[in-house]
């Protein structure tokens, strides 16, 4: 059936000419997928910015330290992070790396960042972490809040790792730095997440 819809949902944009995309969910990684099944490649994230910035609501949502230290896309309208380091910053075993807690706000803040572009939540949403896992959990909950076009940037920013040669578990393989978009690490402050105290 999901299969059936897609080539609807690609004929239907074929015939209309509409400047949305779609990728063939059976082609991404299970650790990537969304309910919405909406998922686009950096480049085609880029063409839809292109094609119809008003419209579209682009959102980063990586942790502060990921924006601060490894830069962002210059296009994205805001950082609005899905999950972020513990205020201790302590240390997970099961993770191998420090504590990631939810943030609480992270609806609220996407709906404040729709509402700042005049947008509803039936108007394209596009979400992107560093490689496409953390996407598809936000995709799926502002799905839940009752967003329709979510779609997750499924290489992220960073790419996957190379599996093989002298890259080996660098993050080289795509990706939006990988793809050659434009991209930062001066910050805007009116696009950060800032916590109230």
């Amino acid at each position: 059936m999901r299969r059936v819809l897609y080539f609807l949902f690609a004929g239907l944009i074929a015939l209309t000419g509409t400047a949305l995309h779609a990728a063939d969910p059976a082609d991404i990684p299970e650790n990537k997928q969304t309910e919405l099944e909406l998922y686009v490649t950096p480049q085609e994230a880029w063409d839809m910015i292109q094609e119809d910035p008003d419209h579209i609501l682009f959102l980063d949502v990586r942790t502060r330290s990921e924006a601060v230290y490894v830069g962002m896309p210059t296009v994205v309208d805001a950082l609005v992070p899905f999950v972020d380091h513990d205020p201790f910053w302590s240390w997970d075993d099961k993770r191998e790396g420090y504590k990631m807690e939810p943030v609480q706000e992270f609806v609220s803040e996407a709906n404040r960042r729709l509402e700042e572009k005049g947008l509803t939540k039936d108007n394209p949403v596009l979400v992107m972490c560093r490689s496409g896992g953390r996407s598809a959990m936000a995709a799926d909950r502002l799905a839940e809040d009752g967003f329709t076009q979510v779609y997750s940037v499924y290489e992220g920013f960073e790419g996957d790792k190379a599996k093989s040669g002298d890259e080996k578990g660098q993050r080289t393989v795509n990706g939006w730095k990988n793809s050659g978009l434009p991209w930062t690490t001066d910050l805007d402050k009116d696009k950060m997440f800032i916590q109230e105290q």
